[in-house]
């Protein structure tokens, strides 16, 4: 199971900490489970690789460019004030459109909705996005309907999250549907994170 954390400058801390750190904490929560399920093997992917600056200064260096990386099961698009403009960026919408093709699971947290609905993955679904994003997005008239009143959307393999901490929300109901709810159990427990929210999202269903 590979899955690829997209990074781009001005991407939003949060929107990507927070699902790795939920996909990475699988592999201690099915050890705690003494399940011989196999963890992800979890990595993140810039455009031309190296060292990305994000949105409140933290500085991540991408395990892999667009060039290099593995062909992700799942990947995850986040948000942020950089979105606005790899929306116009033609390699990071070819390389979403291409992952795509291949992934059994397509996600964004907060405004990477946009990239997502943008580069065809998400274009005629239901999706979500931050807040204060949603009547742009709506604007945009790419996306079936931008909901704003789940923590996150599922609309076939496409899945979406609100703003910044709803990722991670989002990250364990997927858990949840690639393992089994009691590992996303186990691995919201290993984390420590008990907000009132979890799995408070709109489920489509498969398309």
């Amino acid at each position: 199971m590979n899955i690829a954390i997209v990074l781009f400058e001005d991407a939003e801390e949060l929107d990507f900490v927070g699902p790795w750190e939920v996909f990475t904490m699988v592999k201690p929560a099915l050890a705690y489970l003494k399940s011989d399920a196999a963890a992800p093997h979890v990595f993140t992917v810039a455009e031309k690789g190296g060292t990305v600056k994000s949105a409140k200064g933290m500085r991540v260096v991408a395990d892999h460019s667009f060039a290099d990386a593995p062909k992700a099961d799942v990947f995850l698009v986040p948000g942020g004030m950089g979105t606005r403009r790899e929306v116009e960026n033609p390699a990071m919408l070819d390389w979403i459109r291409t992952a795509a093709e291949t992934a059994t699971w397509v996600t964004s947290v907060c405004t990477g909705s946009m990239l997502l609905t943008a580069a065809g993955p998400a274009k005629g679904r239901t999706v979500t996005t931050y807040w204060a994003f949603v009547e742009a997005l709506r604007q945009r008239g790419e996306a079936r309907e931008v909901r704003a009143d789940a923590r996150w959307v599922r609309d076939g393999n496409v899945v979406t999250a609100a703003g910044v901490s709803a990722g991670i929300d989002m990250a364990l109901w997927l858990v949840g549907q690639i393992w089994s709810p009691e590992i996303a159990r186990a691995t919201q427990k290993a984390m420590q994170y008990d907000p009132a929210p979890p799995y408070q999202g709109f489920d489509l269903g498969p398309a």
